[in-house]
């Protein structure tokens, strides 16, 4: 079942109460499953309680005209998919000009990434750089998005010792490039992640 496994994150362009921040903003809520965000429209290829638009996320296009939303988010949703790029080129075309994508997914090193056999990807702080303009392998997809920011979720363990704001900060800073790169080639199954929150905005 392709649906939500989590809560919203840091970073995401939702209030605390799990609402849009604006009611007049236009959400869509892909793998929802469950636990859709209220004022969203949710998709799922179930149809549980709170889907809307009930569609196998893996079949394209999806059912909604080109630039629809203001925000879409992908919560715990995008590693069970057959395609990342297929789903990131669709995400493109529905999001609107200016409109932002937050996606939540489990860090490689994340036990969770590995525990579940419906995975299908195990993914990195640089997975999406690949539809950053000028990334040297892009040109197998037209889809091109900004990397707003990236935000990464620790064990409870390494924040008193303020291991996960120097990754946060790494992520954040393009002169700490070297600790982000040497963290996650070498140390990340020592220094484990959880969940990794993208924010991206689509380049129309």
């Amino acid at each position: 079942m392709l649906q939500a496994e989590g809560s919203n994150a840091e970073g995401s362009n939702f209030a605390t109460t799990g609402q849009p921040e604006s009611p007049h903003l236009r959400v869509l809520d892909v793998g929802c499953g469950n636990n859709k965000v209220g004022g969203a429209i949710g998709i799922d290829r179930v149809a549980l309680p709170g889907v809307d638009v009930v569609h196998d996320l893996n079949s394209f296009p999806y059912p909604f005209d080109s630039n629809s939303f203001d925000e879409i988010r992908l919560i715990h949703v995008i590693e069970h998919l057959d395609s990342i790029i297929r789903v990131m080129e669709e995400i493109h075309r529905i999001v609107r000009p200016g409109g932002r994508v937050t996606i939540i997914t489990p860090h490689y090193s994340d036990f969770q990434s590995w525990n579940d056999p419906t995975h299908k990807w195990h993914l990195t702080t640089f997975s999406f750089r690949y539809f950053e303009p000028g990334w040297e392998s892009s040109y197998y997809s037209s889809a091109r998005f900004k990397i707003e920011s990236i935000h990464i979720d620790m064990a409870r363990l390494w924040r008193p010792l303020g291991v996960e704001a120097l990754i946060n900060l790494s992520l954040r800073r393009s002169s700490l490039r070297s600790i982000r790169k040497f963290w996650e080639g070498y140390l990340s199954f020592l220094l484990r992640a959880g969940a990794m929150t993208f924010i991206l905005s689509p380049l129309k």
